[in-house]
């Protein structure tokens, strides 16, 4: 056989095993894809560009009891060892992160049971920014709500309520916390009536808060976090940048760590729109 004969021939045994092995690649992911994936969520709209709605995680971030909740050791330096590498020690709850309804009860989902089509979301952003400026407890009440729907329509079906309150801005200072002689925190949060009118009345999967908690800052029976976590619903705290997108119309992605047993963990969270 020539040598332009052979070089023919091992290319068409090359070709025909390549494409044997896409084919056998795509019927693998089709049924990991029917495995492990659920029904996929409902879009607010075909989205055109995305938005970062993370605070940076850090040594300092402010936290809800206090003190250092986040720390990086460097186990690898690439100057000494070829590589870096750090080693962890967080706080489920810190920085923006998910609250899973497990934290807040004996037998809620995990973070890691939370279905995944639940962690992508319509968007609907309530603005409490002129009331929280003058009043640092204020909360989001069923007026709130019943505002937002009179303006933008219904709350679409699993969708994700998000408080502005424009406390995200003093995320550097001790404003974050603002805690008082007493160590009494002031910040705003969601009213109890609020979530019990989500719950009721709208098949909402989480609602967000761009402060420290879901609860008011001032609260002392945490009544929202009890009442809306056991419900198997999330929560999303220290929430970023929602000035950044319209009231309606933007779909929250909640990046949400899969730590067996765990009652939350940090978070990427983004929107499109």
């Amino acid at each position: 056989m020539c040598d332009f004969c052979v070089i023919q021939s091992v290319k068409q045994r090359m070709l025909s095993r390549r494409d044997f092995f896409r084919a056998t690649a795509v019927s693998a992911g089709v049924a990991t894809a029917a495995s492990f994936t659920g029904a996929m969520p409902a879009m607010a709209q075909a989205p055109t560009k995305i938005s970062d709605m993370t605070h940076e995680m850090h040594p300092t971030f402010p936290a809800f009891g206090g003190g250092q909740q986040f720390e990086m050791s460097r186990i690898f330096d690439i100057a000494k060892d070829g590589y870096n590498l750090f080693e962890l020690r967080v706080n489920e709850h810190t920085g923006t992160h998910l609250d899973a309804p497990l934290h807040f009860s004996a037998d809620g989902q995990s973070v890691a049971e939370i279905p995944v089509e639940n962690l992508v979301a319509p968007l609907c952003i309530v603005d409490i920014k002129a009331r929280a400026a003058e009043n640092p407890d204020a909360q989001v009440t069923p007026d709130d709500l019943k505002a937002w729907i009179a303006a933008h329509g219904d709350i679409p079906e699993g969708a994700c309520v998000a408080m502005n309150s424009g406390w995200d801005a003093h995320v550097n200072s001790d404003k974050f916390r603002n805690a008082d002689a007493d160590g009494v925190m002031h910040f705003p949060g969601f009213h109890v009536e609020a979530t019990q009118m989500l719950m009721e009345e709208a098949n909402v999967v989480g609602i967000a808060v761009d402060s420290l908690s879901l609860d008011h800052g001032i609260s002392k029976d945490f009544a929202v976090h009890y009442s809306w976590l056991p419900s198997n619903r999330w929560g999303l705290e220290c929430i970023a940048n929602l000035d950044a997108l319209p009231a309606s119309g933007a779909t929250l992605i909640v990046g949400a760590p899969k730590n067996r047993g765990g009652t939350g963990g940090p978070s990427r969270v983004m929107a499109m729109v």
